[in-house]
């Protein structure tokens, strides 16, 4: 009887210790930081966006897939259209508030002249984030072509916004303009 009493005693003691050991793993600092960084999950629609190569302001160049790993606001615009010029202060605010935490704003500007012109424009508005240009024959025009392509739906109207996560999805898209309450509400997940 006492050789019983032993050997359940050994198998009680074995798993306890061995459901200690499970639960400290899974709790390990390893495991917290994956809980804590994981993305949330991707809506059914969801495709990856698109890279391309755009000429910035400045004549360098920008191309989307050096910024894998931060949360990108791509917005289609111009500077002669009133609905987009309305979501400016709101991506400035935005910038302000989240750039630290990985948000990036990035405006390919359609038909609006010259770089120079458009400097002129972002400058006298305080814009605080990337604008992109066309160097020589409509290449925005080409980006915006392939971006109605993987969401199924032309881009016709302006301004349009997509948000693309750190993995490189496109999760949401706008059309029409924003307001920051909206767009943060939206991002929130991903940063």
């Amino acid at each position: 009887m006492n050789d019983i009493k032993k050997i359940l005693a050994i198998i009680l003691i074995s798993i306890v210790t061995l459901a200690v050991g499970c639960s400290q793993k899974n709790d390990s600092p390893a495991t917290k930081t994956a809980k804590s960084s994981k993305q949330p999950t991707l809506p059914k629609n969801a495709v990856k966006a698109p890279d391309f190569t755009l000429a910035k302001l400045d004549g360098s160049w920008f191309k989307l897939s050096d910024f894998k790993g931060k949360v990108v606001m791509l917005n289609f615009w111009g500077t002669w259209c009133p609905p987009c010029r309305r979501e400016i202060p709101d991506f400035i605010k935005l910038m302000e508030k989240y750039n630290k935490d990985g948000l990036e704003i990035v405006g390919v500007t359609l038909t609006s002249g010259s770089a120079e012109k458009i400097q002129q424009f972002v400058d006298s508005n305080g814009m605080n984030y990337t604008l992109l240009t066309d160097i020589d024959n409509n290449e925005t025009q080409a980006v915006t072509s392939r971006y109605g392509e993987v969401t199924g739906e032309r881009i016709n109207g302006i301004p349009t916004t997509f948000i693309i996560d750190r993995n490189g999805y496109i999760v949401k898209r706008y059309v029409g303009p924003r307001s920051e309450a909206i767009f943060y509400n939206d991002l929130k997940p991903y940063l």
